[in-house]
């Protein structure tokens, strides 16, 4: 499964509970990308302001998914863009209101490269970083991000539990297994 969606909407966790329940192997975007950002010296936003002029950035991270595609194994893939590397993945695409994304991400104390003094400082950072990420995608790879008719599975999390938003998935990779139909919009 290739897991994406809207910054702060439970991708992470939700990810990790898929693996728990499916013995699947965790790949996480948001945690190489933290970590390069954290080894240049830089916030998550500038350094996907540099991705914008240099080609290296996405490239190290992007070629990961690539590499997957190849390999038999199972995985849950936590990425922005894995569910176009990997177009036969269960392509799930999580949604939140972004004031509780803001929320959710000023309240991550694991998120040590993304610190906001308020809220609204943490919307606005969170709407620009989107909004980059979605421009060069766009342009780098013709990848509408914003296009949810590209998924398989849209999940609201605004006021669902992460166990929740797991029992949703699973039913659905389960139903697509034995040929079934699921709603695309949950």
């Amino acid at each position: 499964a290739s897991i994406t969606g809207d910054l702060g909407s439970g991708k992470s966790v939700v990810s990790k509970l898929l693996c728990a329940a499916t013995g699947f192997a965790y790949v996480s975007t948001g945690q190489i990308q933290r970590q390069l950002a954290q080894d240049m010296g830089l916030d998550t936003l500038e350094m996907n302001r540099r991705a914008d002029t240099d080609p290296s950035i996405d490239e190290r991270i992007d070629g990961i998914f690539v590499d997957l595609g190849h390999d038999p194994n199972g995985y849950v893939v936590d990425s922005r863009l894995a569910w176009f590397f990997l177009p036969m993945s269960l392509k799930i695409y999580l949604q939140t209101d972004p004031a509780e994304s803001a929320r959710r991400i000023l309240h991550d104390p694991t998120r040590k490269s993304e610190t906001y003094e308020t809220t609204e400082e943490a919307l606005a950072k969170l709407q620009a970083r989107k909004k980059s990420e979605n421009e060069r995608f766009w342009v780098k790879y013709g990848a509408d991000c914003t296009n949810l008719q590209l998924f398989d599975l849209v999940v609201d999390t605004t006021y669902r539990t992460p166990e929740q938003v797991a029992a949703l998935i699973l039913q659905a990779k389960q139903i697509r297994e034995t040929g079934g139909w699921f709603g695309r919009y949950w």
